[in-house]
């Protein structure tokens, strides 16, 4: 695919929001804002940084961050009450995701309505009072991987209708597949000339994938957090999804993939969670090899076992040598490769 031809992928990054929804994490007013800077330093175009209506702390450190931030555009996640949509006036936001349930289980268990008729007047009143805050509109389609298409087009349509500029399609429960989520994403962009958004979660290990699947359809943006925070199992990672991008030439983002181990190892300080060593793309193993079968192959052609480069990350090949017979070369690979030596127990041949 031509440069030309890619698609350019909005990211929109819930880091602050959902993936502080991850059990046991908290973020102070201080490592929001550093998180913050440092997602807009790497190219995230946009930040939903919290919801306002938690009380005046929250709201506070959102109006810190959307001062402070010069590109990178900002995000309140608010449900359509009053209070929601009150609380998020006046904090300098570029965007409001106004969520409502649209699956039968969510609006009858959780909102109450039992007729079609009273959901979407509750619908065209809050989405014209959010509109009226004088900042874009996204409608978050809650649970919509459970939801019925027909009944999301009539949302989406009267989104448009009132002045909504995006849908986001949330994979709530983590449900949902690459052939799904196509399927899906595919109809609701034949459908609609509005912005979509894709939130996929991760119960299922698909966050990712499900990620790239809706681009594949149509997404034209796509929330993500930083080393896969959030409820459960987490959300699709920005570093994952970021460098996946790149390697199979699916989308533009503009992100500095250099930057973003510094970015992962920031936030997980912050969030307090323990590295994982082979977590795709910032893992301390993740480019480190022992097999004696890969070592050698390595030696020949480093393309032999990287699917990509390390140093797109900014980061060396290491080789972790013990108890295996190789040639040779392998000093000379070591010296001039810019790899790692972990451990060396090498019968070496002449």
């Amino acid at each position: 695919m031509e440069r030309n031809q890619i698609p350019v992928v909005t990211i929109n990054d819930t880091t602050l929001r959902d993936g502080e929804q991850s059990p046991g994490v908290a973020f102070n007013t201080e490592e929001k804002l550093a998180i913050a800077l440092n997602l807009e330093s790497v190219g995230v175009q946009e930040l939903e940084i919290g919801v306002p209506a938690m009380g005046e702390a929250e709201q506070e450190t959102m109006s810190v961050i959307a001062a402070s931030l010069t590109r990178a555009k900002t995000m309140g996640w608010c449900r359509m009450t009053d209070q929601d949509l009150n609380s998020a006036s006046g904090l300098g936001l570029d965007w409001v995701d106004v969520s409502i349930p649209v699956s039968k289980q969510q609006i009858r268990s959780k909102l109450g309505f039992d007729s079609d008729k009273a959901y979407f007047a509750h619908g065209e009143r809050y989405l014209k009072q959010a509109v009226e805050l004088g900042v874009d509109v996204c409608v978050g389609m809650e649970d919509a991987s459970r939801a019925d298409l027909d009944f999301m087009l009539r949302l989406t349509e009267l989104a448009q209708e009132c002045g909504a500029k995006r849908v986001r399609f949330a994979d709530t429960v983590g449900i949902l597949d690459g052939d799904k989520t196509r399927s899906y994403i595919s109809s609701l962009r034949a459908n609609t000339d509005l912005q979509i958004e894709m939130h996929a979660h991760n119960d299922l290990g698909l966050a990712t994938a499900n990620t790239l699947a809706a681009i594949d359809a149509g997404a034209t943006s796509i929330n993500t957090t930083v080393v896969g925070l959030g409820e459960r199992a987490g959300n699709a990672a920005l570093e994952e999804v970021a460098v996946a991008l790149s390697v199979l030439n699916k989308g533009f983002t503009g992100i500095d993939l250099q930057a973003l181990p510094q970015l992962c190892q920031l936030v997980q300080n912050a969030s307090g969670r323990p590295e994982w060593l082979q977590k795709a793309i910032v893992g301390g193993s993740v480019f480190t090899h022992e097999s004696g079968v890969h070592v050698d192959g390595l030696m020949k052609d480093s393309n032999n076992y990287q699917g990509f480069p390390p140093n797109w990350l900014a980061v060396s090949t290491s080789l972790f040598l013990e108890s295996i017979r190789v040639l040779r070369p392998s000093e000379r690979y070591i010296k001039t490769s810019g790899c790692i030596c972990l451990r060396l127990s090498v019968n070496n041949c002449d």
